[in-house]
Protein backbone atom coordinates (compact mmCIF):
# COMPACT_ATOMS: atom_id res chain seq x y z
CA UNK A 1 0.00 0.00 0.00
CA UNK A 2 3.12 2.17 0.72
CA UNK A 3 3.13 3.19 -3.67
CA UNK A 4 -0.14 2.97 -3.67
CA UNK A 5 -2.18 5.84 -4.99
CA UNK A 6 -4.62 8.00 -2.23
CA UNK A 7 -7.81 7.26 -4.67
CA UNK A 8 -6.93 3.60 -5.19
CA UNK A 9 -6.88 3.38 -1.13
CA UNK A 10 -10.29 5.21 -0.73
CA UNK A 11 -11.99 3.16 -3.55
CA UNK A 12 -10.77 -0.45 -1.55
CA UNK A 13 -12.02 1.36 1.58
CA UNK A 14 -14.87 2.27 0.44
CA UNK A 15 -15.64 -1.50 -1.36
CA UNK A 16 -14.51 -3.11 1.79
CA UNK A 17 -17.11 -1.61 3.81
CA UNK A 18 -19.73 -1.47 1.30
CA UNK A 19 -18.82 -5.69 0.68
CA UNK A 20 -19.30 -5.74 4.89
CA UNK A 21 -22.97 -3.13 5.22
CA UNK A 22 -24.46 -5.34 2.34
CA UNK A 23 -24.04 -8.58 4.11
CA UNK A 24 -25.16 -6.90 7.39
CA UNK A 25 -28.04 -5.80 5.49
CA UNK A 26 -29.67 -9.71 5.81
CA UNK A 27 -33.16 -8.96 7.42
CA UNK A 28 -35.04 -11.73 9.79
CA UNK A 29 -38.72 -10.86 10.20
CA UNK A 30 -41.28 -12.81 12.07
CA UNK A 31 -38.93 -15.48 13.82
CA UNK A 32 -40.51 -17.67 15.74
CA UNK A 33 -39.65 -21.19 18.12
CA UNK A 34 -42.04 -23.82 18.71
CA UNK A 35 -42.96 -24.70 22.64
CA UNK A 36 -42.01 -27.83 23.82
CA UNK A 37 -43.38 -30.07 26.58
CA UNK A 38 -41.39 -31.19 29.96
CA UNK A 39 -38.87 -33.64 29.01
CA UNK A 40 -38.55 -32.62 25.11
CA UNK A 41 -35.28 -32.70 23.81
CA UNK A 42 -35.80 -31.15 20.62
CA UNK A 43 -38.21 -28.06 18.86
CA UNK A 44 -37.73 -25.74 15.71
CA UNK A 45 -36.95 -22.61 14.86
CA UNK A 46 -38.51 -20.31 12.01
CA UNK A 47 -38.10 -17.38 10.53
CA UNK A 48 -37.79 -15.14 7.32
CA UNK A 49 -35.00 -14.20 5.66
CA UNK A 50 -34.14 -11.26 3.31
CA UNK A 51 -30.28 -10.59 1.96
CA UNK A 52 -30.06 -7.72 -0.54
CA UNK A 53 -27.14 -9.60 -2.08
CA UNK A 54 -26.37 -13.40 -2.58
CA UNK A 55 -25.74 -15.09 0.40
CA UNK A 56 -25.70 -18.51 2.45
CA UNK A 57 -26.66 -19.16 5.83
CA UNK A 58 -23.81 -21.36 7.04
CA UNK A 59 -24.91 -22.02 10.52
CA UNK A 60 -26.46 -22.00 13.71
CA UNK A 61 -26.03 -21.78 17.18
CA UNK A 62 -28.27 -21.34 20.41
CA UNK A 63 -27.40 -21.29 24.31
CA UNK A 64 -30.75 -23.11 24.48
CA UNK A 65 -29.89 -26.28 22.72
CA UNK A 66 -26.88 -28.71 22.83
CA UNK A 67 -26.94 -28.60 18.91
CA UNK A 68 -28.58 -26.62 16.46
CA UNK A 69 -28.66 -27.83 12.66
CA UNK A 70 -30.13 -26.51 9.45
CA UNK A 71 -32.76 -28.69 8.15
CA UNK A 72 -34.76 -29.35 5.41
CA UNK A 73 -38.06 -31.52 5.16
CA UNK A 74 -39.20 -33.04 1.58
CA UNK A 75 -40.71 -35.70 0.11
CA UNK A 76 -39.42 -38.15 -1.02
CA UNK A 77 -41.79 -41.04 -2.80
CA UNK A 78 -44.55 -41.03 -0.48
CA UNK A 79 -42.68 -40.09 2.79
CA UNK A 80 -41.79 -36.64 4.22
CA UNK A 81 -38.38 -37.10 5.65
CA UNK A 82 -36.25 -34.47 7.22
CA UNK A 83 -32.59 -33.91 6.88
CA UNK A 84 -29.45 -31.69 7.66
CA UNK A 85 -28.38 -29.69 5.47
CA UNK A 86 -24.89 -27.85 4.93
CA UNK A 87 -25.91 -24.12 3.82
CA UNK A 88 -29.67 -22.28 2.61
CA UNK A 89 -29.20 -20.05 -0.12
CA UNK A 90 -30.61 -16.18 0.33
CA UNK A 91 -30.20 -15.10 -3.49
CA UNK A 92 -30.74 -11.68 -3.75
CA UNK A 93 -33.47 -9.61 -2.67
CA UNK A 94 -35.53 -12.31 -2.79
CA UNK A 95 -37.24 -13.96 0.95
CA UNK A 96 -36.31 -17.01 2.10
CA UNK A 97 -38.90 -18.53 4.31
CA UNK A 98 -38.02 -20.98 7.11
CA UNK A 99 -40.86 -22.79 7.94
CA UNK A 100 -42.46 -26.24 9.31
CA UNK A 101 -42.26 -28.73 5.92
CA UNK A 102 -39.68 -26.88 4.51
CA UNK A 103 -35.69 -25.09 5.41
CA UNK A 104 -36.07 -24.49 9.01
CA UNK A 105 -33.76 -24.48 12.01
CA UNK A 106 -33.74 -27.92 14.40
CA UNK A 107 -32.76 -27.26 17.90
CA UNK A 108 -31.33 -30.57 20.07
CA UNK A 109 -30.68 -31.52 23.02
CA UNK A 110 -32.49 -28.04 25.19
CA UNK A 111 -31.50 -27.65 28.18
CA UNK A 112 -35.10 -26.06 29.96
CA UNK A 113 -38.52 -26.44 28.20
CA UNK A 114 -39.26 -23.91 26.10
CA UNK A 115 -42.57 -22.32 27.30
CA UNK A 116 -44.91 -20.26 25.37
CA UNK A 117 -43.95 -15.89 25.87
CA UNK A 118 -40.30 -16.76 26.54
CA UNK A 119 -37.60 -15.58 23.96
CA UNK A 120 -34.88 -17.86 22.21
CA UNK A 121 -31.95 -16.14 21.34
CA UNK A 122 -30.14 -17.49 17.60
CA UNK A 123 -26.96 -17.11 16.16
CA UNK A 124 -27.19 -17.25 12.46
CA UNK A 125 -23.64 -17.61 10.64
CA UNK A 126 -24.34 -15.87 7.07
CA UNK A 127 -21.35 -16.24 4.52
CA UNK A 128 -21.41 -14.12 1.35
CA UNK A 129 -20.04 -15.02 -1.97
CA UNK A 130 -16.67 -14.01 -0.43
CA UNK A 131 -17.06 -16.26 1.69
CA UNK A 132 -17.03 -13.55 4.79
CA UNK A 133 -18.91 -14.40 7.55
CA UNK A 134 -20.58 -12.45 9.59
CA UNK A 135 -23.20 -13.26 12.40
CA UNK A 136 -26.52 -12.33 12.62
CA UNK A 137 -28.37 -12.24 16.18
CA UNK A 138 -32.02 -13.29 16.67
CA UNK A 139 -34.20 -13.18 19.24
CA UNK A 140 -37.05 -15.59 18.87
CA UNK A 141 -40.41 -15.52 20.90
CA UNK A 142 -41.62 -19.20 21.52
CA UNK A 143 -45.24 -19.58 20.45
CA UNK A 144 -47.89 -22.28 21.87
CA UNK A 145 -47.55 -26.30 20.29
CA UNK A 146 -50.02 -25.72 18.44
CA UNK A 147 -48.96 -22.18 16.35
CA UNK A 148 -49.37 -21.71 12.65
CA UNK A 149 -47.39 -18.41 11.31
CA UNK A 150 -49.81 -16.31 9.27
CA UNK A 151 -49.49 -18.05 5.93
CA UNK A 152 -48.96 -21.52 6.96
CA UNK A 153 -45.39 -21.04 7.98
Amino acid sequence: MKNMKPTKIVALAAAALFSSAALAQVVVTDPWVRATVPAQKVSGAFMQLRSPTDARVVGVRSPVAGNAELHKMEMQGQSMKMRAVDAIDLPAGQTVTLGPGGYHVMLFDLKQQLKEGETVPLTLVVEDRQHKRQEVQVEAPVKPLGYVAPGGR
